[in-house]
Parts: C-alpha cells; sequence; structure tokens
C-alpha cells in the first residue's frame, strides 16, 4: 500500500467510526494503530484534555518506565509546546521542544507529540516515543496533523453533547424541584423559600441530590392523591 494510499485509508476508517457513532476509544485505538505502523514508534499514547489537565486514554507497546503515562498540566513539558506552537513537536537535545522546521534530519527525533486541537484550542496530543531517533518527512507530519485536527473537531463534538445533556439534566432537576416546592408549601403551609430551605435539609442529610428529594416528595403526594380518590 502506497503512502497516499495509507493517509486515506486512516482518514476514511476516523470517518467510518465518526458516522457508525463509535466511541472515542475506538477511534483513538484505530489512530494508535495506524501511527505506530507509520512512524515505526515502539511506543504511542494518547491523552485527552479534561479542564487543565491532559489525562492518558489509550496507549499501546508502551512498557514501564517509558512514556510518561501521568496526566500532565497545559503549561508544563510538551503540552506547553504543543500549546504554544500548536503544531507536532519534538523534543531537540539540548534545545527542547521545537516544532517541524527545527527537527534534525540526521539522525532525526526520539519523541514527537501530535496535537488534536479544535480552532486554536488544545483538546489533547499523540506522543510518540522511539528507541533510536528517527527522521520525520514532511508528509509525515502532515498527516498526523490532519489527523490531530479531525480528533479535535470529535473531541469537542463531544464535549458539547456532554454540555447539552447537562443542561437537559438541570432543566430537569429545575422542574422537579418547582414542583417538590409546590407540594411543601400546599401541604404546610410554607412560602417558596421556606420549602427549598426544607428541600436541601434533606438533601443534606440524606446525603441525596436535590433530584432525588424532589422525585420523593412528588410521588408520596402522587400515592396520597390515589389513595384518597380510591377511598371515595
Amino acid at each position: 500500500m502506497s503512502y497516499d494510499t495509507k493517509g486515506i485509508d486512516l482518514i476514511y476508517r476516523i470517518a467510518g467510526h465518526l458516522a457508525d457513532g463509535d466511541t472515542l476509544d475506538e477511534e483513538l485505538a484505530t489512530v494508535i494503530d495506524f501511527a505506530v505502523t507509520l512512524t515505526h514508534a515502539g511506543e504511542c499514547c494518547t491523552f485527552v484534555r479534561e479542564g487543565h489537565v491532559l489525562v492518558p486514554w489509550v496507549w499501546k507497546h508502551v512498557e514501564h518506565g517509558s512514556v510518561n503515562r501521568i496526566p500532565i498540566t497545559v503549561d508544563e513539558g510538551f503540552a506547553a509546546a504543543l500549546l504554544h506552537h500548536r503544531t507536532p513537536v519534538a523534543n531537540v537535545p539540548f534545545s527542547g521542544f521545537r516544532g517541524f522546521r527545527d527537527w534534525p534530519k540526521d539522525p532525526g527525533v526520539s519523541f514527537v507529540a501530535v496535537p488534536l486541537l479544535w480552532r486554536s484550542c488544545l483538546l489533547g496530543a499523540i506522543v510518540l516515543q522511539h528507541s533510536q531517533p528517527r527522521p520525520y518527512k514532511q508528509n509525515d507530519v502532515r498527516l498526523l496533523s490532519s489527523v490531530g485536527y479531525i480528533l479535535g473537531a470529535e473531541l469537542r463534538m463531544l464535549q458539547l453533547q456532554k454540555h447539552n445533556s447537562e443542561l437537559v439534566l438541570e432543566l430537569e432537576t429545575r422542574k422537579l424541584v418547582e414542583r417538590g416546592k409546590g407540594i411543601l408549601q400546599r401541604d404546610l403551609g410554607i412560602t417558596a423559600q421556606e420549602a427549598y430551605q426544607a428541600l436541601q435539609r434533606q438533601s443534606e442529610e440524606k446525603k441525596r441530590p436535590l433530584k432525588d428529594i424532589a422525585q420523593a416528595i412528588i410521588l408520596n403526594s402522587e400515592v396520597r392523591q390515589s389513595a384518597a380518590v380510591q377511598a371515595h
């Protein structure tokens, strides 16, 4: 399979994962397999950003004591370099992390990090490590960068989906709390503020979410109403 065909095949497989709604782990595993095959890296690890930290996610051929699989903040090490350059970087001896133009052609580099970007935001990274320095071609870097852009867009989409789910849950919780407050106001003859404080106290005492307390009050009210109807 030619170099161009390999690149097209990878993009096709990633697009297939996106279209099929596969998990992030499956997508990253596909990318890692390809990256290891393309670059002959001995070790590869992907990182996904959570807040201010890049968290190790999926890895391959990583042995104890090699690629550092611990979370790294975005203001240190290779993460800080990716955030600054927003392009693949390599750890160049005696020079630190540098962009592709400054990578030595002979013998090459041993540690390469590729950013997963959405616009200018760093959302993750692919880290490749070689036991011996390896020269990288511009086509290698361009292909890895393209993969980084695609995965960055996917990570952003997942962030938005999570945010939307949280908004739906918050709206549902608010509706339940309002119903629970209304029942307490009606049954106990108290104000809205007093009803909300009562819900909060129950939540703290029982160590349960406010939503669960409100649901219990609503269910209890419905059971009592049903029993009253049957009694008549």
